[in-house]
């Protein structure tokens, strides 16, 4: 693995990279073609035959019993973590309403009326990804949420079920996606999509944003961890690794102020490669995407994160905890050598759905807030309007060139 210093990093580093994958053409098939366009794209990527889209509750069923005890008690115990750090979150979500000279104004907190959640399926079984959509979606009030999810295998349908699913569909790819943005006969047009995938699904969202909301932009997978010499190599090159193996476009970056840490970091990722049984794509991440950085001081190394936004920003370094306030954009971010990523992937509570390639700078990770709709409204008395707004409305729509705007307001200027 390379080691740099941070003089070497380039512009680029920090730039928004985009895809270019064309998708347009599956999500106009799929758009007109329904169903039966799914069920060809399916069999054309790799999914198999699919006759009924959906899973039935006999299916679902079967599916959950056949998931070990031990495993269900694990996704049951990540759930109530989830559930009960979103319920945090929800519960500072108030309607208002305030009442100033006659002018009452307000806000109310509408949940979404349908979401779907994509959960991925291509290398690895993800129930982690249902629970991590599905969950803050139920504690929001959404009154259905449908999961696509191609290949789908019994611990991931548990997941689903246990999380509180309404539908689940065994589609994936671009065309899942169009889908549940136009919907088709078996499935649902929705509200909002959201969820994690590879670079295809993520252009998919992107084409279809507008038509129905999405989360963000989300992939590939990125981890920077910032260390001295009070890290853990072991620690920091499991968790390296721990990104690099989500698949081979994953990017992974060590930022220190101890070239002694850089390189016992990487003498123990080509240790733990050697029996890793996932080596054949954390190799590549590692070797093709990834590298250390050697920073001058911790400020230097801050500043670049900073700067990079990265999806989730481990800090292990002494005191890390008395620099909370320095760091300002990351999807998520993980405070000393105890508080793994994996954690957060998995069962801590918070969402592991978070935004990548820098879009941190703009937005956070997925939470209840994306499932919710903040929507205003006001009341004007007839004293109020004539007295102190219609003169000020006037005014400015005249500025503007708007008359229609203005006679609105002057009409109501009038008195009787």
């Amino acid at each position: 693995m390379k080691i740099i210093n941070s003089t070497e990093l380039k512009p680029d580093f920090f730039a928004y990279k985009e895809f270019p994958v064309s998708v347009s053409e599956i999500i106009n098939t799929v758009k007109t073609g329904g169903d039966k366009a799914i069920r060809e794209y399916s069999r054309k990527f790799g999914d198999g035959e699919i006759d009924r889209l959906y899973l039935t509750e006999e299916e679902i069923d079967k599916a959950v019993s056949e998931v070990p005890q031990d495993i269900i008690n694990c996704i049951k115990a990540s759930i109530s973590n989830v559930k009960r750090f979103a319920e945090a979150q929800f519960n500072i979500l108030k309607d208002i309403e305030t009442d100033f000279d006659g002018i009452k104004l307000g806000h109310r907190i509408i949940p979404l009326n349908i979401v779907g959640a994509y959960v991925p399926g291509g290398n690895y079984p993800l129930p982690s990804s249902a629970v991590m959509s599905v969950i803050p979606a139920k504690v929001a009030g959404v009154k259905e949420v449908i999961v696509c999810s191609p290949k789908i295998q019994p611990v991931t349908i548990a997941a689903c079920k246990l999380a509180g699913a309404d539908k689940i569909f065994r589609i994936g790819g671009v065309q899942a996606i169009a889908a549940m943005a136009y919907g088709t006969e078996s499935v649902p047009k929705v509200d909002k999509i959201t969820g994690p995938g590879n670079k295809y699904v993520t252009a998919a969202k992107k084409e279809v944003y507008g038509v129905c909301g999405i989360d963000f932009l989300a992939g590939p997978s990125e981890v920077m961890i910032i260390a001295d010499e009070t890290a853990n190599p072991d620690f920091l090159a499991a968790d390296m690794l721990a990104q690099a193996e989500h698949d081979l476009d994953a990017k992974v970056y060590l930022i220190t102020t101890s070239r002694e840490i850089a390189e016992k970091t990487v003498h123990k990722i080509t240790e733990f490669l050697k029996t890793l049984e996932t080596s054949d794509i954390a190799s590549k991440s590692i070797h093709n995407n990834s590298f250390i950085i050697l920073a001058e001081n911790i400020i230097e190394a801050i500043n670049i994160a900073n700067k990079a936004a990265p999806e989730h920003l481990e800090i292990c370094f002494k005191d890390a905890d008395k620099f909370i306030d320095k760091f300002v954009n990351y999807g998520s971010l993980f405070i000393g050598n105890y508080s793994a990523e994996v954690f957060g992937d998995y069962c801590s509570g918070t969402n592991h759905v978070l935004p990548t390639n820098g879009i941190a700078r703009y937005t956070g990770g997925l939470s209840v807030f994306d499932f919710i709709k903040i929507q205003t409204w006001q009341q004007i008395s007839k004293e109020t309007a004539q007295d102190s707004l219609c003169p000020v409305a006037s005014k400015i729509a005249q500025i503007e060139g708007l008359f229609a705007h203005k006679l609105s307001s002057d009409l109501r200027a009038r008195r009787e």
